[in-house]
């Protein structure tokens, strides 16, 4: 027998989540981001033991996993740096602060560094045109990017 994933804080907070809907169902994005907040990400046994708790199947559970993008599939660093590559951030330069990124950390997208420090991971947009190329770090917004600013954003993340 394997191992449960989900500890009796995680199904305690799930449990408080599906609460406020009609269906224990309807927490399922609830209970995927519960988990993910817990562990960095949602492993397949998660899923599964998720659904057990919503009385959904894995199947179920894993279509809406990964539909959504910040609901991460695959272990993860312990920072997540997302990069906006919209047309606004592309026009004020983000290929230098990817290619900056990419050479500093010495990865690509979809890769964690080796000491786990951090993922990159590419984001349609994040909603702050006025002030690209920008980028988010867990979650924190970091705008107007340079490769100077970027180094002292990144010594920040232990």
């Amino acid at each position: 027998m394997t191992e449960k994933v989900l500890t009796s804080g995680d199904i305690s907070e799930i449990e408080k989540a599906y609460q406020h809907f009609p269906l224990r169902s309807a927490a399922c994005i609830e209970g995927l981001k519960i988990i993910q907040k817990n562990h960095r990400w949602v492993s397949d046994d998660a899923v599964k033991e998720l659904a057990e708790l919503l009385e959904m199947s894995p199947a179920a559970i894993d279509s809406i996993a990964t539909y959504y993008s910040l609901i991460f599939r695959k272990p993860v660093g312990r920072h997540v740096i997302m990069v906006c590559d919209s047309v606004s951030c592309w026009i004020m330069g983000y290929e230098g602060i990817l290619n900056h990124l990419k050479n500093r950390l010495n990865i690509g997208y979809g890769e964690t560094t080796q000491e786990d420090r951090f993922t990159l991971l590419s984001i349609c947009c994040l909603g702050t045109c006025d002030h690209a190329p920008a980028i988010m770090i867990n979650n924190d917004l970091h705008r107007d990017l340079t490769p100077d600013k970027l180094d002292a954003i990144l010594e920040t993340y232990k």
